[in-house]
């Protein structure tokens, strides 16, 4: 005959088990029915955003191309996509998909999202700028409308990410690509560095090795074919033409002669420059003491004395003398223009 404490035993763990794996709201159940509608929707947000991606590559969107920039099987996206268009997120005409006025509007917001928090990444961390990316797909998920509003606002409402792409703006306004290929510079073309292509990761990878920022001058040099020379300070690189054409450039074409776009290490004391940016090298603590000290686009520095060893250098930054060390100063860029204190 059976022990009845070990049957009361045994019915109380069925009992207790049940109530783990079947508890309305917080059992296994719920959470797996929870999970499997949050990898769901984002799922379906990160479909959104590759059509969005390729429509404004002006690539064609189809089951394919769509499968291929969100890694997943062809079947999976069109039953997707099919997903998308019942909620009239998405049309259909023949093999190509597009995206509504509604949907444009939610994946705008998405991409809004994940540039913000790429944004944030940089300025406000230590990040490795490596990580932004992964760091920003997982978050872009989760921000309601208004935190993203709140984290505009705590950023100062900035108008790109930290790899030179357009945020969207609340109201879904985009600005259109601009620049060319570093590769298609021609030999003795100035350009400035407008965008760093962050997808896929190793080539990214590359580019943060080289250390090379936005809004740093570039000069194309002569060198052979299917390598690309060029010239960024006292830097020189000699990069493949593939892995070239993962930085965009804006061709200076009013601008000649050597003294465009200098860094402020540049500038002698008895001069004065003003600031047009930050290195995007500058992160984290070190990028938020320059703010805070008032390096801001539009600011006057003004070099006052070197040190004994001629290194640091004392600024006067918006009336307070600031010391700056040469790699310190190197990292804030300043118009070409500068001119003797007091003229």
């Amino acid at each position: 005959m059976a022990d009845p404490l070990f049957a009361l035993s045994v019915f109380a763990g069925l009992v207790a088990l049940g109530c783990v794996v079947l508890w309305p709201g917080s059992g296994v159940v719920a959470r797996v029915r929870r999970l499997t509608r949050l990898t769901e929707r984002v799922r379906l947000e990160d479909m959104l955003k590759q059509l969005y991606k390729l429509e404004y590559d002006r690539h064609p969107a189809t089951a394919d191309s769509v499968a291929g920039g969100v890694q997943i099987p062809r079947n999976q996206a069109i039953r997707l996509l099919q997903r998308l268009e019942e909620e009239g997120l998405v049309t259909a005409s023949g093999n190509r998909f597009s995206l509504t006025e509604s949907g444009r509007g939610q994946a705008l917001r998405i991409v809004r999202t994940h540039r913000l928090w790429e944004r944030f990444l940089a300025d406000r961390t230590g990040t490795r700028p490596e990580e932004w990316h992964d760091q920003a797909e997982n978050r872009e998920h989760t921000l309601s409308a208004e935190e993203t509003e709140d984290l505009a606002a705590s950023l100062g409402n900035p108008v790109y990410d930290p790899h030179g792409d357009p945020i969207p703006t609340a109201s879904g306004e985009m600005p259109a690509r601009t620049g060319v290929p570093l590769s298609s510079l021609r030999p003795g073309d100035q350009a400035v560095i407008v965008h760093l292509e962050d997808e896929p990761p190793e080539i990214y990878s590359q580019l943060v090795a080289l250390g090379l920022g936005l809004m740093e001058p570039v000069r194309r040099l002569e060198g052979e074919a299917g390598r690309v020379h060029f010239q960024t300070g006292d830097r020189q690189y000699e990069v493949s033409s593939a892995l070239a054409r993962n930085v965009t450039v804006e061709i200076a074409e009013d601008v000649a002669g050597p003294r465009w776009s200098r860094t402020l290490a540049e500038i002698e004391p008895g001069d004065s420059a003003t600031v047009v940016g930050i290195s995007t090298r500058c992160r984290g603590p070190a990028r938020r003491r320059l703010l805070d000290l008032g390096v801001v686009p539009g600011t006057v520095v003004r070099p006052r004395m070197r040190s004994a060893g001629g290194d640091p250098v004392a600024y006067d930054i918006r009336g307070a003398l600031i010391a700056l060390r040469r790699e310190q100063a190197a990292l804030i860029h300043v118009n070409g223009d500068w001119q003797e204190d007091g003229k």
